[in-house]
């Protein structure tokens, strides 16, 4: 988080373990400093890339190490299982650690598991946690549904997260609801690659409006035009208030 103003851009770079070497993230060290070059507070990655490309880019830019992953070629896809811990996250010298948990999802159950172990353990060692709580599975009709969205970050809460990723609602009145009933700071997903630039500025600054604490945002950043770039047109709307107007013009 920015210790200024309690928000914070958080870039998700942990793609290649779910779908492989997608573009914008073939070159690792190549994309983690373009992300860093426009500003991003932090990034977000399993260990191994961590390991290769992160550090050396100095510490203004965070690292939070992804702590469970699935591939889209598993049977169930939306089955997230451990894959490091806290600890070794804490050797490496991460400044949080993250775990992706799927409301709805057929083993549910066993990844709540996860999360409240996990909450434990980064509690223990003094390790942030970010929890991305997304309403995905057989059982969920509509993952933007404000009592589904609002249900799956309470949850975060319950087990321990300090601070909640998960799908903006659409509208800033369901959305104020989504943050008021977690309890914590909620920062909003980016998800698929954005055909219209301007609208993912406009749901960042709505969600901010509504008492949003930042973005998780991958796609919508490493596989822009100019990634830089494009951190600096979120950072003018959620750290500098810009309007929308003002961010898409630093495009």
């Amino acid at each position: 988080m920015n210790r200024k103003d309690g928000r914070t851009i958080i870039v998700p770079m942990d793609h290649g373990l779910t779908v492989g070497p997608i573009p914008g993230i073939e070159d690792m060290k190549k994309a983690i400093d373009q992300v860093v070059n426009g500003g991003a507070d932090a990034v977000l990655m399993h260990k191994g890339i961590a390991e290769q490309a992160h550090r050396g880019y100095g510490k203004d830019c965070g690292l939070i190490i992804h702590l469970n992953g699935s591939t889209s070629r598993a049977p169930d896809g939306n089955d997230k299982r451990i894959v490091t811990s806290v600890e070794q996250a804490v050797k490496m010298g991460a400044d949080a650690v993250s775990i992706h948990i799927n409301i709805g999802a057929e083993t549910e159950a066993d990844m709540l598991e996860d999360l409240g172990a996990v909450a434990e353990s980064a509690n223990e060692w003094g390790m942030p946690l970010l929890a991305m709580m997304y309403p995905r599975g057989p059982s969920i009709d509509d993952p933007y549904n404000a009592e589904v969205v609002a249900h799956a970050a309470r949850v975060g809460a319950e087990l321990g997260a300090d601070i909640i990723k998960t799908n903006y609602t659409g509208d800033k009145k369901s959305f104020a609801q989504v943050v008021k009933s977690a309890g914590v700071p909620v920062v909003i997903a980016g998800g698929e690659k954005a055909k219209d630039t301007k609208e993912v500025l406009k749901t960042i600054k709505d969600s901010v409006d509504a008492g949003g604490a930042g973005v998780a945002i991958g796609r919508n950043v490493f596989q822009a035009k100019d990634p830089a770039k494009m951190v600096k047109a979120v950072n003018a709307v959620i750290h500098e208030g810009k309007s929308v107007e003002e961010a898409y013009k630093l495009l």
